[in-house]
């Protein structure tokens, strides 16, 4: 059971033309060790977290997890990608022909808009629906799929570039019909080198 969430914020922003944000692959729960790697050389990440209590036979605990299992997301130039590349428990970039492939300005405005205190949690990768964007409050302009539960509505967040989906409280005032056409991938990701969902 979820019951908030928590987000690392870029620590070091950058401003340098060529910099972009980045989803890094890592081992199996290593995105915080890479975080704190990630910071030591000041370099800008995103490691968005939730919290969830889990149940054991003698106790209940509660722990802070990735919201995307497996990634950390950088802002960077990718030709410094060999000092994030060296650090302990990272895979790789997610890329297309060997090279990394930037986050959209779509996606990186809604994975910011997670800092803002919004309960989240993940959700399986959701692409097709009723395509919303919010209105008003913390996430405005976000866009995403509203799904409807038994206590409410729910907002799913998709990141195509890696496959995962996020979900969100909202009410349905605070969203209105999004007409355009669903965000298509851009040439040559469709040979994206990502993680599997199901690890």
């Amino acid at each position: 059971m979820t019951t908030s969430d928590d987000v690392r914020k870029p620590a070091h922003p950058e401003t340098a033309a060529g910099c972009h944000w980045y989803a890094l692959y890592t081992c199996s729960r290593h995105e915080k060790r890479v975080a704190e790697q990630i910071e030591q050389r000041r370099i800008s990440y995103f490691l968005p977290l939730y919290r969830s209590v889990r149940r054991w036979k003698d106790r209940r605990k509660e722990l802070e997890l990735a919201l995307f299992p497996g990634y950390v997301f950088v802002h960077i130039d990718p030709k410094d990608r060999l000092q994030v590349l060296q650090l302990t428990g990272v895979v790789r970039f997610v890329s297309s022909n060997g090279q990394p492939v930037p986050l959209s300005d779509v996606e990186v405005e809604s994975l910011k808009g997670l800092a803002s205190g919004v309960c989240a949690e993940p959700h399986p990768y959701l692409t097709a629906g009723r395509r919303v964007r919010v209105r008003c409050g913390p996430l405005v302009g976000t866009q995403g799929i509203l799904v409807r539960r038994k206590e409410g509505f729910r907002l799913v967040l998709s990141v195509d570039l890696i496959m995962r989906s996020v979900m969100i409280e909202v009410g349905e005032a605070d969203v209105e019909p999004f007409s355009e056409a669903p965000l298509s991938p851009k040439r040559g990701q469709e040979l994206l080198i990502a993680a599997p969902y199901g690890r």
